[in-house]
């Protein structure tokens, strides 16, 4: 792919930052050369910034980068040099740490699974028998269901978390822990742009893991004013960018936050909703440029 887009004989004022160009990044892309929008695709697995004359010639980028470290590496450098990234460096650790976003959200007052956390995992194996099973342990940064794990009990509790403790990563022994939340086999994903609501959907899976990734199949979900309403709130603790967020219903109906991503996937969203998600992409991008 011809890392310059859009308009030929314009200089791009866009970079989007992917090492992969997956049916997402591809769709953007695509609708950015329709509305002949010109944009440089940065990969920044060979992006080289000299610190000491930081200069960027964009006003504007969106990172789609699918490693969260890369991500927020070259959002920070990016920032540095005045450019307005999509989502801001702030966003991305943010939503990236789990514990930094349930702390974001509790303090928001929004409902989210009850949580704990702890320096180890043995800790947690302790602390679990008055927190209580079945319970869901997650690392603090990671997506599309990967090392998280459902305890039953106490010896699934000491055979996963002796293996956390063996783990060569320091922050892999910091050990997440919420209460498993006994939905009815489906989850939410919400897409937000801005501060508008784009629609939502409903995961359903066999597994209790109700992942796109993990081959969970995507349904439209009414978007409820209480719905509509969690959502915005969300996004507005989080900080302005493009957010999917992840909504749990237990058995009562009531509706918990579980997780924000800042790069989602929409893939499954854009077949299931009559919405052009790409073109609401680009709408919101646009709107920063004309902004910068």
């Amino acid at each position: 792919m011809n890392p310059n887009g859009g308009a030929p004989d314009l200089p791009p004022r866009l970079a989007v930052i992917a090492s992969r160009i997956a049916v997402e990044e591809k769709r953007i892309l695509g609708e950015l050369d329709r509305r002949r929008v010109p944009y440089h695709v940065l990969d920044p697995r060979t992006a080289v910034f000299r610190l000491e004359q930081l200069k960027a010639p964009w006003s504007v980028a969106i990172t789609r980068e699918v490693s969260h470290h890369r991500s927020l590496t070259v959002a920070r450098v990016l920032e540095h040099a005045g450019v307005t990234v999509v989502n801001s460096a702030a966003a991305i650790a943010l939503c990236g740490d789990k514990l930094l976003t349930t702390l974001t959200l509790q303090a928001a007052g929004l409902p989210v699974p009850r949580c704990m956390v702890t320096p180890t995992p043995q800790a947690a194996v302790d602390a679990l028998e008055e927190f209580g099973y079945p319970a869901v342990v997650k690392p603090l940064t990671g997506s599309w269901g990967r090392q998280v794990a459902r305890l039953a009990d106490r010896d699934a509790a000491e055979a996963v978390l002796e293996l956390r403790e063996a783990l060569p990563d320091p922050q892999q022994r910091i050990t997440y822990v919420q209460e498993y939340v006994d939905k009815p086999g489906r989850d939410i994903r919400g897409l937000v742009f801005g501060t508008e609501v784009a629609g939502a959907v409903y995961r359903t899976s066999a597994s209790w893991r109700t992942n796109t990734a993990l081959d969970a199949r995507t349904e439209p979900c009414p978007l409820t004013a209480e719905l509509e309403s969690l959502l915005t709130a969300t996004a507005a603790a989080i900080g302005p960018g493009v957010y999917g967020i992840d909504v749990l219903e237990d058995r009562d109906g009531r509706l918990l936050v579980n997780e924000v991503n800042h790069t989602p996937q929409f893939r499954g969203a854009a077949e299931a909703l009559d919405v052009d998600l790409a073109g609401r992409y680009v709408d919101y991008l646009v709107q920063q440029m004309v902004r910068n």
